[in-house]
C-alpha cells in the first residue's frame, strides 16, 4: 500500500468517525437541552409568588417562615388546591417556630381577615403565598404572679 492510499484511507477513517462523534454531540446536546427544558417546567410549577406585606422580623426567619409555609402548601394533596387547609398550615408554623424559636408564636392563615396585634420585637411577619394570607407572630410569655397564700392568725376572744 502506498502512502498516498494510506493517507486517504485515514482521512476517510477520521471523517467517519468525526461523523459518528458529531451525531453523538448533537444527541448528548439534544437530551441535555430536553432535560434543561423539563426542570425549567418543573421550577415553574413549584415557585411561589411570595408577598411581603409587613414585618418585624430578621431575614432569616422570615426566609425559614416562607420555605415552610411554600413546602405544607405543596405537600397537600392536588385536591385541596383550590381549599387550603388553614388550620393546618398555621398549626405547622406555629408549632414549628416554637420549636426553633421558643414559645408563644401564634399563626393566623386565611385569604380574607382582619387583626390587630401586639407582638415581641422581631417577632412579627405578615405575608403572602399567592392568594393564602398569613400572620406569624410571637408574644411574650411571662410567669403567672400568684399571690403568696397568706396565713391568717385566728385570734380568740
Amino acid at each position: 500500500m502506498s502512502s498516498k492510499q494510506r493517507h486517504t484511507e485515514s482521512h476517510q477513517w477520521r471523517n467517519e468517525n468525526m461523523e459518528g462523534a458529531e451525531q453523538e454531540l448533537e444527541r448528548r446536546s439534544r437530551f441535555l437541552s430536553n432535560l434543561i427544558q423539563r426542570k425549567k417546567a418543573a421550577d415553574q410549577q413549584n415557585q411561589v409568588n411570595i408577598r411581603v406585606r409587613a414585618s418585624d422580623m430578621a431575614i432569616a426567619m422570615q426566609n425559614k417562615a416562607f420555605k415552610s409555609a411554600a413546602d405544607h402548601l405543596h405537600s397537600m394533596p392536588p385536591a385541596n388546591v383550590k381549599k387550603i387547609d388553614s388550620k393546618r398550615l398555621a398549626l405547622a408554623l406555629k408549632k414549628e417556630f416554637d420549636g426553633l424559636y421558643g414559645p408563644a408564636w401564634h399563626c393566623i392563615v386565611g385569604t380574607s381577615f382582619g387583626s390587630y396585634v401586639t407582638h415581641s420585637s422581631g417577632g412579627f411577619v405578615y405575608f403572602s403565598i399567592d392568594k393564602v394570607h398569613v400572620l406569624l407572630f410571637k408574644t411574650t410569655v411571662e410567669p403567672m404572679h400568684c399571690p403568696r397564700p397568706r396565713l391568717y392568725r385566728t385570734l380568740k376572744q
